[in-house]
């Protein structure tokens, strides 16, 4: 079976292992891109997707530089306490919860698919242009630098290529462009001090801004701390990303978030010392109606982008390479086989992307201060008793990262189909 996948981000890369893993040979992986450059943040992976990297022999790797999350802390603007919970191991989960940075990852997946399929599996600077999914069978066509075309015959078709996927647009010409919610976010990593446990992500707000901070990678040597944050408010300021424009960043968030007091951390020297920060809207898309069109189907963002609530991104991309390996696996008709993944996977993926347009789990910030606007002094004179530990446990349960689940459930894992061996030629330059 010929597979092809449309971008090499997290999702494309580990689809291609997945594959492989599975026991498919003949997968190449497409990237618009010249050279894949992951962006320069932190990422948050849960137990659920952990626990697919980790069977597929990844876990040793990514932990060498990565850090095992061990709470969740929400706190008001001022760092007064609204909830907290054990993550990870320290939860009684099997597989850790890891914070790492986003060129980790991806640097990981890479060398993994270089390592099982050859470099050849990694064709970059070609994007993907249109699909042909008739009754002679699927053709891609995908376009190059100068203006050469590549069109590719294949059995099936992945799109992992983004929130601003090329693959979508041809399902769903219509569409447009991803939905902006006016927020806009400010994000970096910096060199510090380790904050609480030295392994605690924690998450400030009120019921418009957000303020997120975890570490991503620890230096042993000098017990420093590679410390990711993200700072969300409404608004777009203006501004690019020269020295000036920089500082001019920071000037803006020492306004919105200067009065704000994380725990353990001092705001105004964690943006000051960032050297380069990062800035986008907050961006999403409606849930699709279907992801599978005959031999073609979506995965990751361009199926399911969502905002960056609850760490579900990435993870989430992870865990959709691994059910769609899997039914590929265990089908004889590559058609049913994507069918049933979006079965598995769509309606779960709706549900979490419309939970996320509430902000996930951190909707207790949101509440707490609609509740308490001036400030309380007991959080059980704002919440009920049990109400924070249900909307934590509703929302583990809708994006199945709850405990019982993760550490339960048979695994996704498949012996290896080895069949002949069959070259055919995957493409052919017009």
């Amino acid at each position: 079976m010929r597979i092809t996948i449309v971008g090499a981000g997290i999702g494309g890369l580990a689809t291609a292992t997945s594959l492989h893993a599975a026991g498919f040979e003949d997968v190449t992986v497409f990237e618009a891109a010249p050279r894949p450059r992951p962006p320069g943040f932190g990422l948050n992976i849960l137990p659920n997707a952990v626990r697919e990297l980790a069977e597929l022999g990844l876990l040793e790797a990514l932990r060498r530089r990565a850090v095992r999350t061990r709470e969740l802390v929400l706190c008001t603007p001022r760092g007064r306490l609204v909830w907290r919970e054990d993550r990870g191991l320290a939860a009684g989960y099997r597989w850790p919860q890891l914070s790492l940075s986003h060129a980790h990852l991806h640097a990981v997946l890479e060398e993994e698919v270089r390592r099982r399929l050859g470099d050849g599996a990694l064709v970059t600077g070609a994007r993907f242009t249109g699909l042909d999914d008739g009754p002679g069978g699927t053709r891609a066509v995908f376009a190059y630098e100068g203006g050469a075309t590549r069109a590719v015959e294949t059995d099936v078709l992945v799109g992992a290529d983004g929130i601003h996927s090329a693959v979508r647009a041809s399902f769903y010409p219509a569409e447009g462009p991803p939905l902006g919610n006016g927020v806009t976010m400010h994000r970096g990593t910096v060199w510090g001090r380790g904050f609480l446990t030295g392994s605690s992500m924690t998450v400030l707000g009120d019921d418009r801004r957000r303020l997120v901070l975890y570490p991503i990678e620890r230096d042993e040597a000098t017990g420093r701390c590679l410390v990711n944050w993200v700072a969300a408010a409404p608004g777009s300021p203006a501004g690019g990303r020269s020295p000036a424009d920089v500082a001019g960043m920071r000037r803006y968030l020492l306004r919105e978030f200067g009065g704000w007091s994380p725990p353990d951390v001092d705001l105004g020297r964690l943006f000051a010392d960032t050297e380069r920060i990062h800035r986008y809207p907050m961006a999403d898309r409606d849930p699709l109606p279907r992801w599978t069109f005959g031999r073609a189907t979506l995965l990751g963002d361009a199926a399911h982008a969502m905002y960056p609530a609850g760490s579900n991104g990435a993870t989430q991309a992870v865990v959709d390479a691994r059910v769609l390996a899997r039914h590929l696996a265990m089908c004889s008709d590559p058609a049913d086989a994507l069918r049933a993944y979006e079965a598995d996977r769509l309606p779960q993926m709706t549900e979490l992307q419309r939970s996320n347009r509430s902000m996930g789990p951190e909707k207790v910030l949101t509440l707490a201060h609609q509740r308490a606007p001036q400030g309380f002094e007991r959080i059980e004179d704002v919440f009920g008793a049990e109400e924070l530990a249900e909307i934590s446990r509703g929302y583990a349960a809708t994006g199945k990262f709850d405990q019982d689940w993760v550490n339960s459930r048979p695994t996704l894992s498949v012996g290896p189909r080895r069949r002949p061996a069959v070259r055919r030629e995957k493409g052919s330059a017009e």
